[in-house]
């Protein structure tokens, strides 16, 4: 006999029934029933402590917008559960969460970040259970799920904020590797965003809707370029979720012919970005003062027709762009200048004669590093009589006036001919909300660089980071509706500052209590927490995974 059940008082039953269950683990928590009785104790207070403070408040909030997206149960339910100790699903919400809150490497969550979290308590993971062999193998068993994640968050984003997915934004960017990654066929060199074209790296095809709401993504060779991949991502968008009435809005890069073609023979309506040179076209058109519309300070746009009527061009000019490119152009210009008057100096007085070649080299190598402008000068690298060699250029007046002229202009291009050019123009510039997902996912979430080898181990790393951009935009949407923007940057910075700590109460009869409580917010805490409505648990009470 241990004990009586009617001796012992609710918490006591609570804790015992627990037991018994075998409940040892968590996904989800709530407050101890608000009307049991109070417990009192006699308390030594020059002798009470604080032990093992941890970070709680960006978990904590981080696992309630999981809930809400109801990626909890969803992963229950697909995940397979074997003899494993610790349940996978548990095992990718760490993951998920650490990737949020504190992102780094599998090894150095084990090793260090994972102890200092409250995600022990949170998840009912002990620390010494969480190793770098068991995340890596928690991202093997993520990754067959990658499909079925995408199509019910999908689903659950558009029922939480009542989204249309009639604009699709399709984006591209790269990610590079750490190490050779010999064995993961796309790991391959290829044009870099990041600027490291010394590394291997793949390429990331991003969906978004509108607001930079995810749809999907897929993962490419490394050399693979842009635009022969709009017809894989188009047509795994479709058979995932249907035709519909789409449009599909992409820049420059993913432009050709060919790919144009298929979108409009299939049906499909687009809203694309054109080269910069397609301007030659409607030279006309921009020198016309008449038929441009003012949608915005500093901003206009024009519409003219493309051969045939089934396509409308817009062509758009921006005061702030003009002047942006504009000095941009006059930095690069005089960068050009003092190089080649340096060269030219050099030639003058170098008495040693020069092999023409490799001035020649010199010449293209500083045209090449400045290549917004080498269209504008003529140069050549000769030789005189006597085997001296100088370096002459000219600049063309005519190109730098077109320069000129077409500073802030850009041309869009689509098969939709009956909107206004406003509507079109802000369709087409919701593609910065495709860009803003890649700067989110590379400095707010680091994607980069890849420091696994394996091609598994890198797909399961990349959809650990979309699922993290996932609860990142879900938040920015909270806090939209919330009256706090739509950057949850700072929301989730300020949240993170409440910590979990353990009290220890030495009483009067010998006995300490040991307390894990929650520290209270401060004041610009509480009103954020009272916006999103949540209400932060002074206790928590695990429940049966």
């Amino acid at each position: 006999m241990v004990a009586y059940l009617g001796d012992m008082d609710e918490k006591e039953r609570l804790g015992l029934l627990d037991t018994a269950s075998g409940r040892s683990g968590v996904f989800q928590y709530q407050l101890f029933e608000e009307d049991l009785r109070p417990e009192w104790a006699t308390v030594n207070t020059a002798n009470v402590q604080v032990e093992r403070a941890c970070d709680f408040g960006g978990y904590w909030l981080g696992l309630e917008v999981l809930h809400k997206l109801g990626l909890t149960e969803f992963l229950q339910g697909v995940m397979d559960e074997g003899r494993e100790e610790i349940s996978w699903p548990a095992m990718a919400l760490v993951l998920v969460l650490m990737r949020l809150c504190e992102p780094s490497s599998e090894l150095r969550i084990a090793e260090h970040l994972y102890e200092r979290s409250a995600l022990g308590d949170l998840l009912g993971i002990p620390r010494e259970k969480v190793n770098d062999d068991r995340l890596y193998r928690a991202l093997d068993m993520l990754l067959p799920h990658k499909a079925s994640l995408e199509k019910h968050l999908k689903e659950r984003l558009g029922e939480l904020f009542a989204l249309d997915y009639d604009l699709l934004l399709y984006d591209m960017t790269s990610t590079y590797f750490e190490g050779q990654a010999e064995g993961n066929e796309q790991a391959r060199f290829g044009y870099s965003r990041d600027h490291r074209g010394d590394c291997k790296q793949v390429t990331i095809a991003l969906v978004v809707s509108r607001g930079g709401m995810p749809l999907g993504y897929e993962v490419f060779a490394g050399n693979r370029n842009d635009v022969l991949t709009v017809e894989e991502m188009v047509e795994k968008i479709e058979a995932a979720y249907g035709r519909a009435e789409r449009i599909w809005a992409m820049d420059r890069g993913m432009v050709s012919e060919d790919n144009l073609k298929y979108l409009r023979e299939g049906g499909r309506r687009y809203i694309v970005g054109t080269p910069r040179n397609n301007l030659k076209k409607y030279e006309q058109e921009l020198l016309d003062s008449q038929g441009w519309q003012a949608i915005r300070e500093g901003l206009e746009v024009k519409l003219c027709s493309g051969e045939g009527g089934e396509e409308t061009f817009i062509l758009c000019r921006s005061v702030a762009r003009r002047e942006k490119e504009r000095a941009m152009l006059d930095r690069v210009v005089k960068r050009i200048e003092e190089g080649l008057v340096k060269m030219a100096g050099a030639c003058a007085k170098r008495k040693k004669k020069v092999a023409v070649g490799q001035l020649e080299r010199r010449v293209g190598a500083l045209l090449e590093a400045n290549s917004r402008a080498r269209g504008l000068f003529k140069v050549e690298v000769v030789e005189d009589e006597a085997g001296k060699v100088a370096v002459q250029w000219e600049k063309d007046e005519g190109k730098r006036q077109w320069v000129e002229m077409t500073a802030g202009c850009y041309l869009l291009r689509s098969n939709i001919t009956d909107w206004k050019a406003e509507e079109l123009w802000e369709a087409y510039v919701q593609l910065t909300e495709a860009e803003a997902a890649f700067r989110i996912q590379k400095s707010d979430l680091r994607i980069r660089p890849v420091w696994h080898q394996k091609a598994e181990r890198v797909q399961g790393h990349i959809l650990v980071c979309f699922l993290a951009y996932v609860v990142w935009k879900t938040l920015a949407q909270m806090c939209k509706a919330a009256g706090l923007g739509d950057e949850p940057r700072k929301v989730l910075d300020e949240v993170a500052q409440i910590k979990m700590v353990d009290v220890i109460l030495p009483t009067r009869g010998g006995i300490e209590i040991r307390k894990r409580c929650v520290s209270q917010p401060g004041k610009a805490q509480s009103v954020l927490l009272d916006r999103l409505r949540m209400r932060l648990p002074r206790q928590l009470r695990f429940h049966e995974m």
